[in-house]
């Protein structure tokens, strides 16, 4: 049984080798760099190139996001996620071990964002869902398996690639399947309130206030852009609502911590009373 866990790269473990470390640290660059130069890349037009932005120009649909505001998302993830990485080449033991047992599903979601992108662009949506909704069951597992991790870590590697998937399947789901018809739009104005529902699933069962934070984001680039492309229609509205509504309950969780009221993150593995239990999840780290 040990020597299953041993072999298993999604284990958690106290401490890690250095070769581990070493193997760790070389994959998370390598496929990080991957989606950092895609993702520009395919973000700069050409001459019969076609890019991200291109293609949610060409197929508009209820879940077309906003590129300025989406780009501003992926920006501030990308440098987020670079500080995840300089932890694994730090001197302090618990950071390196917190950064490298979260290693593993990083570097799948970044090979499968990096899959997603160059299919999104070619067109290719159906493969690219089926990236999304995989990255979605990783990044999942992920969650539930590192839901305690301290902030330097689940802001970049655990909460913001989550929201990012889960509304990057709506996106892709809408243009996979050609979301034009009157049907397809009131199916629309239904579907996007799982965004709030989503973001309610965190708020509420982990007091992850960063999965609310991002989520209302990502619904603002949703109302901005569908109030260009229809002005007349429910979908912006809706979208402008579940970012308010998101980002009250997100204050409501946040502003506590913010004020000294929030407890420090228990230990993995740790027991806890049930007073402690219902505080924020997060570390202050």
């Amino acid at each position: 049984m040990a020597n299953a866990q041993n072999l298993n790269p999604f284990a958690r473990r106290e401490t890690h080798g250095k070769q581990s470390l070493l193997i760790y640290k070389i994959l998370t660059i390598v496929t990080w760099l991957l989606v950092l130069v895609v993702s520009i890349s395919c973000s700069v037009s050409g001459a019969g190139r076609r890019t991200i932005w291109g293609q949610n120009k060409a197929h508009p649909t209820p879940f077309s996001l906003n590129p300025f505001i989406t780009d501003i998302y992926w920006i501030v993830l990308l440098i987020l996620q670079a500080g995840y990485i300089w932890h694994l080449f730090s001197a302090n033991s618990e950071w390196s071990t917190a950064a490298a047992n979260v290693g593993s599903h990083f570097i799948l979601n970044n090979l499968f964002q990096f899959a997603f992108v160059l299919l999104w662009v070619h067109s290719r949506f159906w493969i690219a869902e089926l990236m999304l909704i995989l990255n979605f069951f990783n990044l999942t597992a992920l969650y539930l398996r590192h839901s305690t991790t301290p902030r330097f870590v689940h802001i970049p590697v655990v909460s913001g690639p989550l929201a990012w998937t889960f509304v990057a399947i709506l996106w892709d789901g809408a243009a996979m399947v050609g979301a034009h018809s009157l049907a397809a739009r009131i199916l629309a104005n239904v579907v996007v309130w799982s965004i709030m529902v989503f973001g309610f699933l965190f708020l509420v069962a982990f007091k992850d206030y960063t999965m609310g934070f991002e989520l209302s984001i990502l619904s603002l680039a949703l109302a901005v852009h569908q109030l260009g492309i229809k002005v007349i229609a429910f979908q912006w509205i809706f979208a402008f609502v579940i970012m308010s509504v998101l980002i009250a309950a997100t204050l409501a969780i946040a502003i506590p911590g913010a004020l000294g009221k929030e407890v420090t993150v228990r230990r993995e593995g740790d027991v806890v009373s049930q007073d402690r239990e219902r505080q924020p999840l997060l570390d202050d780290q």
